[in-house]
């Protein structure tokens, strides 16, 4: 399930706790998720309404609401989503009921890991499906246009349909000599065709026809109505006519050399292909992967630490060191393969046919090649190594800005191994590849903790009710072999080795020592420091905490723990006596995505929080969103009301800012007002 969606979950369920337990379990699985409860057909009727959800989990024990009157009830509403059953126990009589009666998928209460994998798979489908409408709807107003435009090109542009016109534009027709399509109707296109030229012409279109891999375009004499010829390219495209399968041809006359368009499809530094032709290959190949092709790999290269190489030898030079780097690549590819310049030193490979271990051994012997050679630039003689990574293509990544992704991520994490590394993406290979990816990142955060190689960061969060003093949220990084890392790489991996706790105090002693330096300025500070589960379970912190807050003696400095909501609901009773304990040693506490739980401010009668920040999502995109304004208000007025502050995070533009004063938010934090600065 994408982690940048938030999932839209309406529950027909007769228990708030349980429901609840099922919101903590998709959250801490890291789903976004945006709860509604419903119980009664006006209920629902009122959910759809208003949250518009994208799953509804129905619990048939519900008892006040039937199947029947649920689907109805979807179906009245008119939108497409998924509804899944919740049930204690599988009884196939029950489940072919469901089934039968409109549910889409079943999941059992017991079996987490089940629920979430149903839930993934209806809310992929729901998207599909949703995608899908979108893509049909804007190819029939492509069709319209394209038509439109036909008629108005210039280029001789003409549909065929088993090697026979059926559809031709007026520039096709001027171009080739014939008054109306009349004439061209059932004339087969192999006649406007030079003899010397019509076996190839055939041979290229019946491969087309057959969705063969051919070339796209060919060139060749081509032979008006009154027997004279002119030179030509015909280009070959698929499309459809009528809804019928159609090849679509264009007859360009040649008036640009063909040795300098293949020029000018080239790179002027490394010769290679440019960015521009170098993506249009990858589309093609993502197209043959798409018919069933196999075997591709796309490559993304790059000399590692480029910009310390380039400060050396001076950037006068490094066109040139880019270019016999390139060679070297060059030197290795196949027939069927391509290389091109994607980005200012990034060179994408697209490898022909070849099996997984033949893959690896090309990428060890590109590594090789450049690493034992020599580069002379200029004045000076240097090695270089190289950081590669891809990804194998297949029909299920066959889409173009996909693969880029996960070439480009796969890319990313060979670098932050230290450089001279290989990442390759490969479903099959993924447990592997990650248990070796968490042995790494364990070994980094192990000498993180020795050798105290975290980074603090803070944010300003800025009151807009003008209280006194300054009031930041401190964000953790870590220095990894390529530059500073951020926390979602590296706390997963920390939480499930037990090292989140040595973590936080880390982070809290530099934040108490920051503190106490600007108190000895007479400079009143608030810190916001996130806690994690494991801290907050753990005996000793508070100790711990007690004694360092009294050693720093701090007069005006604050420190505010903070948590997020759906934690804080799975363990409520330790984050109660935490808290509390928290209190009375001076300390302030803030709950995080405050709002995003079925009834938030409940939570406020065994939790004394001081600040609540509001769930980010309703931050997404304010200004058009009414209801999110109207939800933002009723939080904030509630909040007013038990004397508590609010905190709006996420806040990237003037509107929003503005909008939030309105709905009476106390303070507001964004990288539209700062972004995060390194904690002095």
């Amino acid at each position: 399930m994408k982690k940048d969606f938030v999932i839209k979950v309406l529950f027909i369920e007769k228990s708030v706790e349980e429901a609840e337990q099922i919101i903590s379990l998709l959250r801490n699985a890291g789903i976004a998720i945006r709860p509604a409860r419903a119980t009664q057909a006006d209920q629902l009727r009122d959910a759809l309404n208003e949250l518009e959800p994208d799953i509804v989990l129905f619990d048939p024990a519900v008892g006040t609401i039937d199947l029947r009157e649920v689907v109805h009830e979807l179906d009245s509403h008119g939108r497409d989503l998924s509804l899944v059953a919740m049930l204690s126990q599988i009884d196939n009589t029950v489940t072919t009921d469901l089934m039968t009666g409109g549910v889409r998928g079943v999941v059992l209460r017991s079996q987490p890991k089940q629920l979430i994998a149903v839930l993934q798979r209806e809310f992929d489908a729901l998207q599909t499906r949703r995608q899908v409408r979108l893509l049909e709807a804007a190819l029939r107003e492509s069709e319209r246009r394209c038509d439109a435009l036909l008629d108005s090109s210039n280029d001789a542009i003409a549909y065929v349909h088993e090697g026979m016109h059926v559809r031709a534009n007026q520039a096709y027709l001027e171009t080739f000599g014939y008054d109306s399509f009349d004439d061209l109707l059932g004339l087969p296109v192999l006649d406007l065709v030079s003899p010397a030229h019509a076996d190839e012409f055939k041979n290229l279109l019946r491969a087309h026809s057959r969705k063969e891999k051919a070339e796209h375009s060919l060139e060749l004499q081509a032979r008006r109505a009154d027997a004279s010829t002119f030179k030509a390219t015909a280009e070959f495209a698929h499309a459809t006519f009528e809804g019928e399968p159609c090849l679509q041809i264009v007859f360009r006359r040649q008036q640009v050399d063909p040795a300098l368009l293949a020029q000018l499809q080239r790179d002027p530094v490394t010769g290679l292909f440019n960015r521009a032709r170098s993506l249009e290959l990858i589309d093609e190949a993502v197209a043959d992967a798409a018919k069933g092709r196999k075997g591709q790999t796309l490559l993304l290269v790059e000399p590692d630490n480029w910009q310390t190489i380039v400060a050396g030898i001076g950037l006068g030079q490094a066109d040139e060191l880019l270019a016999a780097f390139a060679t070297r690549i060059n030197a290795l590819l196949g027939s069927g393969d391509m290389a091109g310049l994607l980005a200012e030193h990034t060179i994408g490979i697209m490898l022909d046919t070849r099996s997984d271990q033949e893959i690896r051994q090309w990428i060890e012997r590109l590594q090789q090649a450049v690493a034992n050679e020599i580069f002379d630039v200029g004045t000076h003689s240097i090695t270089v190594t190289a950081s590669i990574g891809g990804s194998l293509l297949g029909e299920k990544n066959a889409n173009a800005e996909l693969l880029l992704n996960q070439a480009s991520q796969a890319l990313r994490n060979a670098q932050s191994q230290g450089g001279s590394r290989v990442d390759l993406h490969d479903p099959a290979a993924r447990e592997k590849a990650e248990e070796e990816r968490e042995r790494y990142w364990l070994q980094l955060l192990q000498q993180a903790l020795a050798q105290d190689g975290f980074v603090l960061y803070h944010q300003h969060t800025v009151s807009l009710q003008d209280a006194e003093g300054e009031y930041s949220e401190i964000l953790l990084r870590m220095n990894g072999p390529q530059g500073e890392v951020l926390p979602g790489f590296f706390m997963p991996i920390a939480e499930s080795h037990g090292l989140t706790v040595a973590i936080d105090r880390w982070v809290l002693n530099r934040a108490i020592e920051v503190l106490k330096a600007r108190d000895g300025q007479g400079m009143q500070t608030t810190f916001f420091v996130k806690l994690t589960a494991d801290s907050l379970q753990d005996p000793g912190l508070l100790p711990w905490l007690e004694e360092r807050l009294k050693q720093a003696a701090l007069r005006y400095g604050h420190l505010v723990l903070e948590m997020t909501e759906s934690k804080v609901v799975t363990l409520l009773r330790p984050a109660q006596e935490f808290i509390n304990g928290w209190k009375k040693i001076g300390g302030r506490f803030a709950l995080e995505q405050f709002g995003s739980g079925l009834n938030s401010f409940q939570l406020l009668n065994h939790i004394d929080a001081d600040y609540l920040k509001i769930d980010r999502t309703y931050m997404a995109q304010l200004p058009q969103h009414p209801e999110n304004q109207k939800k933002v208000a009723e939080i904030c007025h509630q909040a007013r009301e038990l004397k508590r502050q609010t905190v709006a995070e996420w806040v990237e533009d003037a509107t929003s800012t503005s909008l939030l004063f309105a709905c009476g938010v106390d303070f507001v934090q964004g990288n539209f007002l700062q972004e995060p600065q390194r904690l002095a």
